[in-house]
């Protein structure tokens, strides 16, 4: 008998090369969705701690499936969300090269744990700021806030902040202004950017996982016993020509701690009391939720503890529920057993 020649799909998925180290554990978001047909600006983003995962009892009310109107479970994620504070407002403008900082100006005395992460400026003025931008408003193509989280407000053990850059979009760039003019020094909330059974994309660095092999790393078939040389390998790196190893061969290498973004997660719920959500003897790792929370469809990029981002989904789906979702019970069960 001939052999018989074996069809199989490719082992893993090349879409997300080159697997390296993300730069750092903060995600970055290099797209901002715009809000044009918004007939008032607002903020497109906040951000959180993962606390943990959960499960929920809730009505299905999504249209054409087969569960609709009836008692479903479905997993949850929990992120603790507290109060940012927006520390910066900067104005870009658009060049031949992409966009460039105009200017910046500071709220008058930062937090003072800001001095853990950078330098602010020395006795900032906002009102020269301000004044700077109104002179060259007609350069500026978009405003951003920087946005300091408040980690002594969360469960995570640390006092060190983290400074994020958050887009404002909607209505005209006069309008823009006047808000981001109110925003200095203030103190956000998550229900001033989301509201419950909106859609979101979360931005988080995953879990890392080290050095791996082919086998864990592709997906690769584990060898026969009797085959030579190795077990845990590729059976061949490739043709003699061309004479080199292709990028579409799997190989061992660095595994997790990749920046991700996932698209369409919906806001199952926001509360302000982190006892609704908190398991018995809290999360694994983490402890109890004492704030603002926020609970996710699904599960999100990053180990417990991480700083997720979340932002205005960038392609939302078409047929959205117009109520949030009316859960009927949240699993509070001990993880530890």
């Amino acid at each position: 008998m001939g052999h018989r020649k074996v069809n199989a799909p490719k082992r893993g998925s090349i879409s997300y090369l080159p697997k390296g180290r993300a730069a750092r554990p903060t995600g970055r978001i290099r797209y901002w969705p715009s809000l044009k047909a918004a007939t008032a600006p607002s903020l497109l983003g906040f951000m959180g701690y993962k606390a943990g995962m959960t499960h929920i009892f809730m009505v299905e009310d999504k249209q054409g499936s087969p569960d609709f109107g009836k008692e479903i479970s479905k997993p949850a994620t929990v992120i603790d969300t507290p109060p940012a504070i927006i520390c910066a407002v900067r104005a870009y403008t658009r060049t031949p090269y992409g966009l460039t900082t105009l200017t910046e100006t500071w709220m008058k005395n930062p937090p003072k744990d800001i001095t853990r992460l950078t330098t602010p400026p020395n006795n900032p003025n906002p009102e020269n700021g301000f004044k700077k931008i109104e002179e060259n408003l007609q350069q500026i193509s978009e405003f951003r806030v920087l946005a300091a989280t408040q980690p002594r407000l969360a469960g995570v053990p640390k006092k060190k902040p983290e400074l994020t850059e958050i887009k404002v979009d909607g209505a005209g760039t006069k309008e823009q202004f006047d808000y981001v003019k109110t925003l200095l020094g203030k103190t956000i909330q998550l229900t001033d950017v989301f509201k419950e059974g909106q859609y979101t994309d979360v931005v988080a660095v995953s879990k890392g996982k080290g050095v791996q092999g082919v086998i864990k790393r592709w997906g690769v078939k584990l060898r026969d016993r009797k085959s030579r040389k190795m077990k845990r390998g590729v059976s061949t790196l490739g043709a003699w020509s061309p004479s080199r190893i292709l990028y579409t061969i799997p190989r061992s290498g660095q595994m997790g701690y990749h920046q991700r973004t996932e698209h369409n997660k919906r806001i199952l719920k926001i509360g302000t009391n982190g006892a609704d959500v908190t398991p018995k003897g809290g999360f694994l790792r983490y402890g109890p939720v004492q704030g603002t929370y926020l609970l996710l469809n699904g599960s999100v990029p990053g180990a417990t503890k991480r700083l997720v981002r979340i932002r205005v989904p960038a392609r939302p789906p078409r047929r959205v529920p117009e109520a949030p979702p009316r859960i009927l019970e949240i699993s509070l069960e001990s993880p530890q057993g």
